[in-house]
């Protein structure tokens, strides 16, 4: 499938708020029949502290087992500096260079990073959501904006992560007496079908086994025990 092209990523900060403010307007909620997802892939990105080469990668497991049916990993340099509220422009081109590498589309996408728990409302799953053009989730391990109270110690409870009164995502407990993920919708899929995905995703651990397996791949890249990633530069 054809990745979008929505705007430059070669762009200023300032540019860059324009371009999520306008493509915010292009975000869908909406129902997804969760079970009838079959293969799902999660991403992620890592950094060597101080650098700004970046390395990527891409999982797509098979429901309801998880079995992992292909992986992909990049490494590139980035030009865009870290501005939190901004790290889609800084890490979404390497992911989109992982997803070309991909044949096995996915059905939806979770992702280590915000959807709409973020302070445009435009987090990484959102971006990617528009670009792919699939369901996307947002599993991240800590909060960008809102308040929320401690769901129930047991797996699957959740509570409401709110901001400005408005209802962006929820705290899940996906282990139980574990602290919890935040799960916010990215787009292709409303709070209540983005719970039901992840909790399906889940093998034991306090991330999703997509993005879980992404992040460990991306690791073993990141230290040159992954073979064969593309390299150079985003933009």
């Amino acid at each position: 499938m054809k990745i979008k092209n929505l705007h430059p990523w070669d762009v200023s900060p300032q540019d860059a708020m324009r371009i999520q403010n306008r493509l915010r307007e292009h975000l869908r909620f909406t129902p997804l029949a969760v079970d009838r997802v079959r293969w799902v892939a999660g991403a992620d990105v890592s950094f060597d502290k101080g650098s700004d080469t970046i390395f990527a990668a891409v999982v797509v497991l098979e429901l309801p087992e998880l079995g992992l049916v292909e992986e992909a990993a990049v490494t590139a340099v980035t030009r865009f500096p870290y501005i939190p509220g901004l790290l889609s422009f800084r890490e979404a081109p390497a992911v989109l260079r992982a997803f070309e590498k991909v044949t096995r589309w996915p059905d939806a996408v979770l992702l280590d990073g915000q959807g709409l728990a973020h302070p445009r409302r435009m987090g990484l799953a959102c971006h990617l959501g528009l670009l792919l053009d699939l369901p996307t989730v947002g599993c991240a391990k800590s909060v960008l904006v809102g308040t929320y109270e401690e769901p129930a110690p047991e797996a699957g409870s959740f509570s409401p992560l709110r901001d400005h009164g408005e209802i962006v995502g929820v705290a899940l407990r996906t282990k139980d007496r574990t602290s919890p993920i935040f799960v916010s919708p990215g787009h292709k899929i409303d709070l209540e079908s983005a719970i039901a995905l992840v909790l399906r995703c889940v093998a034991g651990h306090r991330q999703p086994e997509p993005t879980r397996q992404a992040h460990v791949l991306v690791n073993r890249l990141r230290r040159g025990e992954s073979s064969g990633p593309m390299t150079g530069r985003l933009f």
